[in-house]
């Protein structure tokens, strides 16, 4: 992080990817099961960030959402706006290409698979942005978020995640 620092000013995750969560994620993201959104939210919930005029849901390609039928970052979102009382702007970004999933790739990859992948729409100039996704892995994903939030005007990008995946034998 030193040598090449985070375009995000920081992530808040809630718990450590492991049982049971994960099993809560895999069924909403992959199974289709909406009704543990509140419960992941209320995860989330115990540890909001400080500061946000807007909130944006990790977005999704057009293709993924259309397999999905919808995005759980974005109802993350929409169940936890309340809790720091900020608007939800799920337009405000696009994923501008299709991009390989970031699940099946080695862990060094990520960053240049996802590169270039976004894009904000209008001007953010001076506004603290909450960035909402269900993992954080190697932050790539989150990293290239906040670089074009970031070159849109914002003053900082949190990351606010249910979940961060710990490599095997780390202490965080």
């Amino acid at each position: 992080c030193l040598s090449d620092p985070p375009h995000f000013d920081q992530v808040i995750a809630a718990t450590r990817y492991g049982f049971p969560v994960d099993g809560l994620i895999q069924a909403c993201k992959y199974g289709g099961r909406l009704s543990t959104v509140r419960t992941l939210a209320e995860i989330l919930q115990q540890h909001p960030p400080q500061r946000a005029d807007l909130i944006v849901p990790m977005p999704l390609s057009t293709l993924r959402l259309r397999e999905r039928g919808f995005n759980q970052a974005l109802e993350l979102a929409r169940a936890t706006a309340l809790a720091v009382n900020a608007p939800v702007d799920a337009a405000l970004c696009m994923k501008t290409r299709e991009t390989s999933p970031q699940t099946r790739l080695p862990w060094k990859e990520r960053r240049k698979n996802i590169r270039g992948a976004f894009v904000a729409l209008r001007d953010i100039t001076g506004q603290h942005v909450i960035v909402i996704d269900d993992v954080l892995t190697t932050g790539a994903t989150m990293n290239e978020l906040a670089r074009n939030l970031k070159r849109a005007g914002a003053a900082s990008v949190t990351g606010w995640v249910v979940a961060r995946t710990v490599a095997a034998g780390s202490a965080a």
